[in-house]
């Protein structure tokens, strides 16, 4: 896992994207430009949580290295020398992939 000078603040978590499928299940090769934009990615960083309305402090409950999938629209791309990354919101997150 590569090191990164990016560092989520709150429950914002920094995820490298996994490649599109490059094919169809039938075989068709897909041009750039018809992959769907991915929504499975490792986490290789993780803010320390965020503070609710009430003082209370909100762990985050993911972890650098784990795979998941985030919703498909959510976060912001970020670039880090030559590579492509979302920032998103825990909250975004919909589960851990095993």
């Amino acid at each position: 896992m590569a090191k990164t000078s990016i560092k989520p603040l709150f429950d914002f978590v920094l995820i490298r994207p996994l490649e599109a499928e490059a094919q169809t299940a039938s075989g068709i090769i897909l041009p750039d430009s018809a992959k769907e934009k991915p929504q499975m990615g490792e986490i290789i960083a993780v803010g320390p949580g965020r503070v609710t309305p009430k003082g209370e402090k909100e762990a985050v409950v993911v972890k650098a290295g784990q795979k998941v999938m985030y919703k498909k629209w959510a976060g912001n791309e970020v670039k880090q020398g030559d590579e492509d990354l979302i920032l998103v919101e825990q909250k975004d997150i919909l589960a851990i992939v095993e």
